[in-house]
């Protein structure tokens, strides 16, 4: 267990915290360049700052401080300009980085007046990257955005899933580093729904269980391990591994077809926006339908009841991350031998906020805008079960309707069968 102290330390995201601090060395993704495509402006709260994202008319973007310097209105129904957001209230103008550019009537009756030199508010820089757009909200000079594989690959539909989650990003993270779960929560979880909802006579043991797990620090976070009844460490699970993103992306090769990227945005010490990113791949020697922007959703935390959506395994991972509180209490609990990647993960935090306090760059961060531009990290395309499946087929992670099902099933179509998935 963790002393209170320990986990304040661990959970707390503001400015001028040491996890804030290190949080603040990466760049998130806050919202899909279509949403911004739709409506220009957009309120963002990230790592307890609350702020605009703007589109303005020249295609650029901003993400500026949600008050106004001048009366403190709110900028998210500020009028975007060729160049810069302007208040709606009486026309000041801020540009991407903050600063205020314009003053109507102060400039008319003072025009040798440089007030609005004086007026500045926070400023991000934000760059768009294959649908997503993303934020960097520490020390300048900001670090390469990286290009994660399923980001940049070609031949694939691609779609965005987000759903805010009222409790700690720690929560999620955690949940990364413990395969054990996949088990209990994934299997024996789901048939005790299935049983509740009548679509099986009784609830089913796992039919296959961890027998060893295994984790190690890597240049980019951390590798989980695992053998499975019926698999060997010659297997993907163990060999090749799960790649857990340093600090907050899990990422996932699924059945050998599509790929996830699950982003873990830390909102305040209280909530976190999750970010799905999919990638469906199409088999060798087919093409994929174009896309002309990435599709995105917004997935449904709740039933209409005001129960958790459990019917899918994203679902079920949302729902014990937020039923553990808005920040689990580490002084109760009591880990075991299942918990050794979540001691591994706490340690990992504890060090690099370590080397920001001492004002070096934490792990995972770019300096070089070559090694950032395509991340191939090693990932197990067949594990985890996915390889006894007879056929390939769409299987959803969360609740609702994607709005790119159509091209999907084309993707997913081109395989044919199995065969061509595991003989790649």
């Amino acid at each position: 267990m963790l002393s209170v102290q320990e986990n304040e330390r661990l959970t707390q995201v503001g400015p001028g915290t040491p996890m804030g601090e290190l949080l603040r060395r990466y760049w998130y993704p806050i919202a899909p360049a279509a949403e911004l495509d739709e409506n220009p402006t957009k309120e963002v709260r990230i790592l307890g700052e609350d702020l605009v994202l703007y589109k303005d008319r020249s295609g650029d973007y901003g993400l500026v401080g949600r008050y106004c310097a001048h009366r403190r209105v709110n900028l998210a129904y500020g009028i975007p300009e060729e160049h810069g957001l302007r208040c709606m209230y009486h026309g000041w103008l801020y540009d991407e980085a903050g600063q205020c550019t314009e003053q109507p009537f102060e400039e008319t009756v003072r025009p040798q007046s440089r007030f609005k030199d004086k007026i500045k508010l926070p400023g991000y820089p934000v760059q768009a990257q294959s649908g997503l757009l993303f934020a960097y909200l520490g020390p300048e000079p900001a670090p390469y955005l990286p290009k994660w594989g399923p980001l940049v690959w070609g031949n694939t539909i691609k779609e965005i899933s987000i759903t805010e989650i009222p409790c700690n990003w720690l929560q999620c993270m955690e949940n990364s580093l413990d395969p054990i779960h996949v088990e209990w929560l994934h299997r024996y979880y789901t048939s005790y729904v299935w049983m509740r909802q009548g679509k099986i006579a009784d609830t089913q043991p796992p039919k296959i269980r961890h027998r060893k797990i295994g984790f190690d620090v890597f240049d980019h976070g951390i590798i989980k391990r695992r053998v499975l009844d019926g698999y060997t460490e010659d297997d993907d699970d163990w060999k090749i591994g799960h790649p857990v993103l340093f600090p907050h992306i899990l990422y996932v090769q699924a059945g050998g077809v599509f790929s996830t990227l699950q982003h873990r945005v830390p909102i305040d010490d209280e909530h976190t926006l999750h970010v799905t990113y999919y990638a469906y791949e199409s088999a060798p020697g087919t093409e994929a339908p174009a896309q002309d922007s990435v599709p995105y959703r917004y997935a449904n935390l709740y039933k209409e009841d005001g129960t958790f959506e459990v019917d899918f395994s994203l679902d079920q991972d949302k729902m014990v991350w937020a039923s553990q509180g808005p920040i689990a209490e580490r002084n109760h609990e009591a880990l075991g031998d299942s918990d050794t990647g979540i001691i591994l993960l706490r340690k990992l935090l504890n060090e690099q906020m370590r080397i920001v306090e001492d004002g070096g760059d934490p792990i995972n961060v770019f300096r070089d805008e070559e090694a950032a531009q395509s991340m191939q990290v090693p990932v197990e395309r067949i594990g985890n079960g996915w390889d006894k499946l007879k056929e390939v087929r769409y299987i959803p992670l969360e609740q609702g309707e994607t709005p790119a099902l159509e091209e999907i099933m084309q993707v997913l179509s081109t395989w044919g069968d199995r065969s061509k998935v595991l003989e790649r």
